[in-house]
């Protein structure tokens, strides 16, 4: 008779962080409403039938319910439930900062900027004027003088790509910059500075010599240059988030 096998222990499985719950509810309830499976009027399941079927705690689920509501997609009548909303009129995009409340909402945000900006850096690079560069190299000025003097330098990082998206010579881009705001810097919302590895300081002239590349490009009017810049610029802010965040060492502020 063989001898009798010890049974195999049970693989450990990754723990679940709640932050990560929580943007997996808003995301599985909020495609259930854009896709017409709740529609307006519509009452959510209860809580307790969302905690079931995610496997989560009461606090994860109403963090969950409360980021919905700031994006204006439920509204929950008290003793009676949650209530899936009319689109609003004229269905207006909207970046509320309840949206950016995890490193995941802002590498997200930086996903939609490197669509935008890339082809922003495109049309300033052919469209520019002398005013223009001289605004983009204020910036720039702008940028190193907060550096030397132990800033975060979010005012002139954002003045800059302000300024590439106005040398477009289409308003709607400056618009969409204006109302996304200083909050579309990710160092507003995550504490990137602290968790660089080669330390603040080298960090920001990393960032401000992305900015250097771009407005070159610009400024040669190279378009192809221009976009390659920016995405590259963009897509090494959202790589660094994204390691970080996998290593644990990034968090918000």
């Amino acid at each position: 008779m063989e001898p009798r096998q010890p049974p195999s222990a049970t693989p450990l499985l990754p723990a679940r962080r709640p932050r990560g719950l929580v943007t997996e509810i808003v995301e599985s309830l909020s495609t259930s409403i854009r896709e017409g499976e709740f529609r307006p009027g519509d009452k959510l399941p209860t809580e307790s039938e969302i905690m079931a079927r995610f496997d989560v705690s009461r606090t994860v689920v109403r963090e969950a319910l409360s980021k919905l509501q700031a994006s204006s997609l439920v509204e929950t009548r008290h003793g009676i439930g949650t209530f899936v909303m009319a689109a609003p009129a004229g269905g207006n995009f909207r970046i509320a900062e309840e949206d950016l409340s995890t490193v995941a909402d802002v590498i997200q945000v930086l996903e939609l900027r490197i669509s935008l900006e890339t082809e922003a850096a495109g049309l300033a690079a052919q469209r520019r004027t002398a005013a223009h560069l001289a605004a983009m190299q204020s910036a720039l000025n702008a940028f190193q003088e907060s550096i030397d003097h132990d800033s975060d330098a979010v005012p002139p990082d954002f003045q800059f790509h302000m300024e590439v998206a106005r040398a477009t010579g289409n308003r709607h881009f400056a618009d969409l910059m204006t109302y996304l705001g200083t909050m579309i810097i990710p160092r507003t919302r995550v504490n990137t500075l602290r968790s660089a590895p080669e330390g603040r300081l080298n960090y920001l002239q990393r960032v401000n010599g992305e900015h250097e590349s771009i407005f070159i490009a610009i400024r040669n009017q190279d378009p192809d240059a221009a976009r390659a810049a920016m995405r590259t610029h963009l897509a090494n802010s959202r790589e660094r988030l994204r390691k970080n965040q996998d290593t644990g060492k990034v968090a918000l502020l």
